[in-house]
Order: structure tokens, then C-alpha cells, then sequence
């Protein structure tokens, strides 16, 4: 099973269980939690990362059935899933294809639902396997830098680079670099046309000025709303705004 950390354990109704993206934990999601008292929360660790650093995955299915095993341990039953980027495609891919029952609702941020043309698998697998021999084989400070530099991170100025910068460099380089080659997107199965048909509720949530996912939300019609004044890591940009957004969704859901 995943590392965990348990938070309001003794409210009743649902569980809000929450997947960090790739380089995070499950502390990042500590100020949205901390607004949503009335829920039990279940902050998951990734493989490779927080205190599940030492375990490994192969791809997709596996991360699935790790999430699973970590629901059963503390006998979940009925749950909501959050996933912000590479945690919003692993929370994509165990609704639709682990078909869980008792999942209540699905909120994605940033998360892509995955790649059609072939030419585009194969160059982000040849990005991705860049990015890990970095990470393996380069000073870790340096590669996240540039990694922060990404064009999806284009909204970060220089205090809040070295912020993260410093916030990320815990990581063991290693296992993010494993990790990031088995969950690659060039790895993921398309999801927008099982995520149209979903039986649950859904909502994918984006940053105002995270173009690439506000377009990509609105090519598939998924259900969004905007998280204003933020970007791609629009939950560490405004978690206030963030928590709001949730706090709706989960309201109208009953």
C-alpha cells in the first residue's frame, strides 16, 4: 500500500482521497484540507515519492491497484478522488478503467487525458526519457530549475521558482526519474471519451492563465472552472480560490 496521511478521520460521509503530481507529496495539499474540515481526507504519497519513495511501479494499472490496496487498508468505501497534473491522470485512469464503486466524484486539475497521434507518443516518450536521464544524472538543483522553466510553468516568477526549487529538492532524483518514465503520457491510454460517458460526477479544474489546459478542457467539453490569478499549479496558487471551487462541487453532489 501507499504512504498516507489521514486528516479529519472522524467526519462522516465520503472520503476526499488526494493524488500530488509528479515531484510533490502529500503535504501540498495541507492549506486545501485544512479549509475542507466538515470531510475526511486521505493524502496519498506516489510511488517515488514522500514516504512511498521506496516503492516502485511499472505503469498506470499497477498505481491503480496500489490506491486500491491503501482504500481497503483503511477500509474506504466511498470517496471522492482529486489529482492535480501527473496524480490528476493516475485519479483519469482508475475511474475509468478500474472501474472502483464507490467512487463518488472525480476532480482533475491539469491533468491531460492523454495523446491520439502516434508521432506525439513517440516524441514525449523521447522528452520524458530525457527529463529522467537528467534527473538520474545531472545536479538535482540545476534540472529542477530548468524543469520549473517548462512552458507550462510560464506564470512562475523568479521568487516562486526557487520556492518550489527548494520545496522539491527533498526528492530522491532517482526514483522521480523512474517514476516519470512509467507513468509517462506517451505510456497513458486517451481518456476524454470514457471521461464524456463517466457514471460520476465530474469537474476539471485550471488556473486562468494555464492556457494549455484551458484548451484542452474545452476541446474535450469537460466540466471546468477557473481558478483565478493562477496557473498550471493552480492549487498552490490560490488555495483559498481552490478550496472554494471544491467546496461547490462537492455541495451540488449531495
Amino acid at each position: 500500500m501507499l504512504a498516507a496521511r489521514l486528516f479529519h478521520r472522524h467526519q462522516s460521509g465520503p472520503w476526499l482521497v488526494w493524488l500530488h503530481g509528479l515531484l510533490g507529496d502529500s503535504t501540498e495539499w495541507l492549506p486545501i484540507i485544512n479549509q475542507l474540515k466538515d470531510y475526511p481526507s486521505l493524502a496519498l504519497d506516489l510511488p517515488g515519492h514522500g514516504q512511498s519513495v521506496n516503492i516502485s511501479c511499472t505503469g498506470f494499472a499497477p498505481v491503480s491497484s496500489l490506491i486500491n490496496a491503501t482504500l481497503a487498508q483503511y477500509q474506504i468505501e466511498d470517496y471522492y478522488l482529486i489529482g492535480y497534473s501527473l496524480g490528476g491522470r493516475l485519479a483519469m485512469y482508475h475511474a475509468c478503467y478500474s472501474r472502483p464503486s464507490g467512487l463518488k466524484g472525480l476532480i482533475i486539475e491539469g491533468g491531460n487525458v492523454g495523446l491520439t497521434d502516434l508521432s506525439e507518443k513517440r516524441q514525449r516518450s523521447i522528452n520524458d526519457h530525457y527529463w529522467a536521464e537528467r534527473f538520474r544524472h545531472q545536479t538535482f538543483s540545476q534540472v529542477l530549475d530548468d524543469w520549473y522553466r517548462q512552458a507550462v510553468f510560464s506564470q512562475l516568477n523568479d521568487q516562486q521558482r526557487q520556492q518550489l526549487i527548494a520545496l522539491r529538492s527533498h526528492n530522491n532524483p532517482q526514483a522521480i526519474a523512474d517514476m516519470l518514465e512509467a507513468t509517462s503520457l506517451a505510456h497513458q491510454p486517451f481518456m476524454a471519451d470514457k471521461l464524456q460517458r463517466i457514471d460520476c460526477p465530474l469537474l476539471y479544474l485550471c488556473g486562468e492563465h494555464d492556457q494549455k489546459f484551458r484548451r484542452l478542457a474545452q476541446q474535450y467539453a469537460l466540466p471546468m472552472d477557473l481558478i483565478p490569478e493562477a496557473g498550471h499549479n493552480a492549487h498552490q496558487a490560490s488555495p483559498n480560490a481552490f478550496a472554494d471551487a471544491i467546496h461547490q462541487f462537492l455541495s451540488h453532489c449531495g
